[in-house]
């Protein structure tokens, strides 16, 4: 959709197409209200402003949104198109690198109460896979900050991806 499009939805819509970019419905009110931008760096600009000031609950919320990276089964039932894309070199991965990054996102989880989030695009599963194995041991609270940093990546590629600037 163009930016005038979407300056134009019914605020509902707004927030629905906001949340498929960012799982945090505070997140997607507040940016929706801002609506009308005038362009697609003032729309992400915005986003980012409202994404930076939110609590642990709206960060935590917007973890819930995606799927464990190398649960493949899950990738493939319940994010099967735009999670098949983000995190596609996952899905060409070798078997073990898959394993790898499953079990040790297992351990993470029961460790930090949430899912490693890491901005998979561009990047091998190898690649993620050492990310992984770097961040594991941070504190709880270092790795909601990273995690929360990496979400802001993420929804910044979707919002350019849902705004079509041609």
């Amino acid at each position: 959709m163009t930016l005038t499009e979407f300056n134009a939805l019914p605020k509902e819509d707004a927030m629905a197409a906001l949340y498929g970019c960012c799982h945090c419905q505070s997140w997607a009110k507040h940016v929706a209200e801002r609506r009308p931008f005038a362009n697609l760096e003032k729309l992400l600009t915005t986003a980012n402003c409202f994404w930076t000031g939110v609590e642990e609950k709206e960060i935590l919320e917007a973890f819930s949104g995606h799927a464990r990276i190398g649960d493949i089964g899950l990738l493939r039932s319940r994010y099967a198109g735009r999670a098949t894309q983000e995190q596609g070199q996952v899905l060409q991965a070798s078997e073990a690198v898959i394993q790898g990054l499953y079990q040790l996102n297992k351990e993470y989880e029961a460790k930090n109460g949430f899912i490693f989030i890491v901005c998979a695009s561009g990047k091998s599963a190898e690649e993620m896979l050492r990310l992984l194995q770097d961040r594991i041991d941070n504190p709880r609270e270092v790795e909601l900050q990273n995690g929360a940093r990496e979400q802001g990546e993420i929804t910044r590629l979707r919002l350019a991806k849902l705004i079509d600037t041609y």
